[in-house]
């Protein structure tokens, strides 16, 4: 089995897992009633506008390549990754928010993130034009992302003594599938991780600081809520960022970048999470 084959098994298995589980502790009454409190159209706005400019901005500013450019305004693009719900539960954020907005982004993400990549693309000498498989994208978000949220739902609400007997090893097991993940795709891909320069890893980390705090400041009243969709405004969503790159830019470095800088935006994530959980709590 191909390398790739073997990366996209082990993601979206611990994906469908981890959120199922997220779906499991969850009502659609919880999720509906925390995506009507919260400030959509400015989170919107900051996810799709203000971020894939700061990532244009931060790598003229750094100086970063033509490739390393593009895999940047891929992600910047791509808002609200997969493992947001799961990092809200480790936070112990407002998890219904969560889920609501990481099942919203992607089917919004499947039209607006290749308009976005044009646009922003324009100011990267010789970027190339953007191929997008609409359906193919949208099947692959609903099938990785809102199935999975939805079935965990569903249990929960018709059958919840057997939610709550599948919640526990649902969770350790995709728990563990993506700590996999995340080992076999830094093992092989630690070569182009490293070619990639550290001029372009400050610049996507700095977007991502840049970007939690704006999160953050439009993140709503309680903290959970503010540790949500800043979460989601800095974490951006690396399968989707491929497919692009694997449609429009096949066979060059851009794919590479796209994973360096996204593993960079986990490990971010993470620390962030480690802070919320163990350390001083957001006021």
């Amino acid at each position: 089995m191909k390398t790739e084959s073997i990366i996209r098994l082990l993601t979206i298995s611990a994906l469908a897992g981890l959120l199922g589980a997220v779906g499991l502790r969850l009502t659609l009454k919880q999720v509906t009633d925390s995506l009507r409190k919260c400030r959509f159209l400015p989170i919107l706005f900051a996810n799709f506008i203000v971020v894939p400019a700061l990532a244009v901005a931060a790598a003229r500013l750094f100086g970063v390549g033509r490739e390393t450019t593009i895999a940047m305004v891929l992600l910047a693009a791509a808002p609200f990754a997969p493992v947001v719900p799961v990092f809200a539960r480790l936070a112990r954020a407002d998890l219904a928010l969560a889920a609501g907005l990481t099942t919203v982004f992607p089917v919004l993400s499947a039209f607006l993130t290749p308009i976005v990549c044009e646009l922003a693309l324009k100011a990267v000498t010789d970027a190339g034009a953007i191929r997008f498989n609409l359906l193919g994208v949208l099947l692959t978000l609903v099938a990785t992302i809102t199935l999975p949220l939805g079935a965990g739902m569903l249990i929960h609400h018709q059958r919840p003594a057997l939610g709550r007997q599948l919640l526990r090893p649902v969770e350790v097991v995709s728990e563990a599938v993506g700590a996999l993940s995340l080992a076999f795709v830094t093992a092989t891909e630690l070569g182009a991780i490293l070619q990639t320069g550290w001029q372009s890893l400050l610049a996507m980390g700095l977007v991502a600081e840049l970007s939690l705090g704006l999160g953050y400041w439009l993140g709503g009243a309680s903290a959970g809520s503010r540790q949500v969709v800043a979460l989601g405004t800095s974490n951006r969503n690396i399968a989707l960022a491929l497919l692009v790159a694997v449609q429009s830019f096949a066979g060059t470095p851009v794919m590479s970048a796209v994973v360096a800088n996204g593993l960079l935006l986990i490990l971010l994530g993470l620390a962030h999470v480690a802070y919320w959980r163990f350390g001083r709590k957001p006021q």
